[in-house]
């Protein structure tokens, strides 16, 4: 089954009761049981929901996985993962990530014994340097977030496993369209549904894909005794996002190039970070390792001032001034400020997110709408 096929059909049968061709939203919290213990495969909705399902078998599909596991967020299938892992356990962590996701790291599990180093994984011989006797999880996105560098999930993967330890890959920004961690030596795949999977920027919610029966065995026990699972309305919103999943990143990526072009020529245009440029130190890999290149885009100011980068930032009328992504509108925010707030200000500027830095979720608006509104932006930022 071809990739925009499964977007459609994997994982949802018509309804075997009524023939719905959509999934039905099965919104209960409990089974009629025949006999005690005897059911029809749920017993309560905490530990598994039909519509769930559906959705856990279409993500599974879509990242050439064999179990998928559902979250109430993408904060929450991180720290399903995290909970498989024990006090004295070492994670090396990309150092561009997500500030939610270095919060996560740094001031909660931190606290229950878990040591953690952070490394620059666009060079793998750092990622060999920070693996140690105790590592038992490397972690990465890419791109990353939100610098973009691309980075080498099969050789990041080669050392995890030689180490004996598991590699994740948050594949929130590739989606499955575009890349599939799985195929490249990963052990698992983490999601925030909220982002280009439900697309409509109307959901929260997040997953973990694998291969690797223990993990899911595990992480499922997670999910049933933490009990941070998505409602069943919300499964449904996001199958509803996956269907589409695959004509919405072909527009989000013309016009993240487009964008991408527009601002590198732009004289108040510092520099882009965007993999399809041949500019990015990693275009040749993302080439390789990469379907297309993708809607976010980041970039800073050439005179590197935080007043006119916030300027900019107020003066879209297409780009909306939010945090999150991947919705088919055209959001910018500013991460220093916003999404990385929570990295403190000298780490954040060390791995390259200044006050200057902005990151764009580009849309799938008209292409020539969204340059105007970006050059009137920074005509009024520069004023």
């Amino acid at each position: 089954m071809k990739f925009g096929t499964a977007c459609i059909h994997a994982g949802q049968a018509p309804d075997p009761a009524t023939g719905a061709i959509m999934t039905p939203i099965y919104q209960t919290s409990t089974y009629v049981q025949a006999a005690p213990g005897e059911h029809k495969g749920y017993d309560y909705a905490r530990t598994a929901n039909p519509t769930r399902t559906a959705l856990e078998a279409n993500l599974a599909a879509l990242e050439g996985g064999a179990h998928g596991i559902c979250f109430a967020s993408g904060m929450g299938a991180i720290d399903g993962v995290m909970r498989l892992l024990s006090a004295g356990d070492h994670v090396v962590a990309c150092d561009d990530l997500y500030g939610g996701t270095y919060r996560l790291f740094t001031q909660i599990f931190t606290r229950y014994g878990l040591e953690f180093s952070f490394a620059d994984m666009s060079d793998p011989a750092k990622v060999q340097a920070a693996i140690g006797p105790h590592t038992k999880l490397v972690w990465l996105e890419s791109p990353t977030n939100p610098l973009l560098k691309v980075l080498d999930i099969e050789a990041v993967a080669k050392l995890a496993r030689r180490a004996g330890a598991w590699v994740v890959v948050d594949n929130t920004f590739a989606t499955p369209y575009l890349q599939r961690p799985l195929a490249l030596g990963a052990h698992a795949v983490v999601h925030s549904l909220t982002k280009y999977l439900g697309g409509h920027s109307d959901v929260v919610g997040g997953a973990v894909v694998t291969d690797d029966p223990d993990i899911a065995q595990r992480v499922h026990y997670v999910q049933n005794a933490a009990g941070a699972v998505p409602g069943a309305l919300d499964c449904f919103l996001v199958l509803r996002g996956t269907k589409t999943l695959h004509v919405r990143m072909e527009r989000h990526c013309q016009n993240g190039q487009r964008v991408a072009e527009y601002l590198e020529a732009h004289p108040a245009v510092g520099r882009v970070f965007y993999p399809g440029l041949p500019s990015h130190p990693q275009h040749a890999l993302a080439r390789r390792q990469m379907r297309a290149f993708g809607g976010m885009v980041s970039f800073r100011l050439r005179d590197d001032s935080l007043a006119r980068a916030a300027r900019l930032c107020s003066a879209t009328r297409l780009f909306s001034l939010a945090e999150s992504l991947g919705g088919v509108e055209s959001l910018i925010e500013h991460p220093a400020i916003m999404t990385h707030a929570s990295i403190p200000k000298a780490v954040r500027e060390s791995y390259g997110v200044n006050d200057s830095l902005i990151r764009l979720s580009v849309g799938i608006e008209d292409g020539d709408d969204l340059i105007e509104d970006l050059a009137q932006a920074l005509d009024a930022a520069g004023r």
